[in-house]
C-alpha cells in the first residue's frame, strides 16, 4: 500500500464485493478484532439498511466507511483509514458521505461507538457535531475498555450539513475534491 499525499486526488464510491479484500487488509492493520470477509459481505449486501462506502487514492482502496439505517437513524458502523493514509483527512471525506447519505434518507439523528481513548476520532466526530451522551462499560471485548457513544441529533435541520461540509471544507482542498458517491 503506498502513502497518500497531500494532493492525491480521493474518490468515494460505494463499496462493492470486489472491495473487500481490500477492505480487509485495512481493518486487519487498525482493528484488533476486524470484520470477517463474511460479514462484510452481508453488509454490503443489505442496501436498504446498510450503506458501505470506500475511498481510493492513487487507485487503492485507502479507507471505508459504513452506515446502518435503524428506523429514522443512523448508527456508523465503522471508519477505517489504512495507516499509510491517516492524518490526509480521509476518515473525515468518509464520515462527511455517511452524514450526506443520513440526510438523503431524511434521518434525523445518527449515532456511533468509539473506543474512550481514541482521541483523534473523538475529536473528528465532535467537529460534525456527535456529543457524548453515555458509556458502554466494557464494550471492547480485547481490553475491556469502555465504548463512549456518540449522538448527533439535528440531521434534519439544514446547519447540520452546512457544519458537515464546513468540517471537510480544508480536507477536499488537500485530498482534491473528495468526489461524492
Amino acid at each position: 500500500m503506498s502513502v497518500v499525499t497531500a494532493g492525491d486526488p480521493v474518490v468515494l464510491r460505494r463499496m462493492g464485493e470486489a472491495d473487500i479484500h481490500a477492505v480487509t487488509a485495512i481493518d486487519e492493520m487498525v482493528f484488533v478484532r476486524p470484520w470477517s470477509t463474511g460479514f462484510l459481505r452481508d453488509q454490503i449486501l443489505g442496501v436498504d439498511t446498510r450503506f458501505h462506502v470506500v475511498a481510493e487514492a492513487g487507485g487503492e482502496v485507502v479507507g471505508h466507511a459504513g452506515l446502518a439505517v435503524v428506523a429514522d437513524e443512523g448508527h456508523v458502523t465503522t471508519v477505517a483509514v489504512s495507516p499509510t493514509a491517516q492524518g490526509a483527512g480521509i476518515g473525515c471525506l468518509l464520515l462527511a458521505e455517511l452524514c450526506r447519505r443520513s440526510v438523503s434518507l431524511d434521518l434525523v439523528a445518527m449515532t456511533l461507538e468509539v473506543r474512550a481513548s481514541n482521541m483523534p476520532a473523538r475529536g473528528l466526530y465532535a467537529r460534525f457535531g456527535f456529543a457524548p451522551s453515555g458509556v458502554r462499560p466494557g464494550y471492547y471485548s480485547d481490553n475491556g475498555e469502555d465504548a463512549l457513544v456518540m449522538w448527533v441529533h439535528d440531521v434534519a435541520d439544514p446547519s447540520f450539513i452546512e457544519r458537515v461540509e464546513a468540517a471537510c471544507a480544508t480536507t477536499r482542498a488537500t485530498c482534491g475534491g473528495g468526489d461524492h458517491v
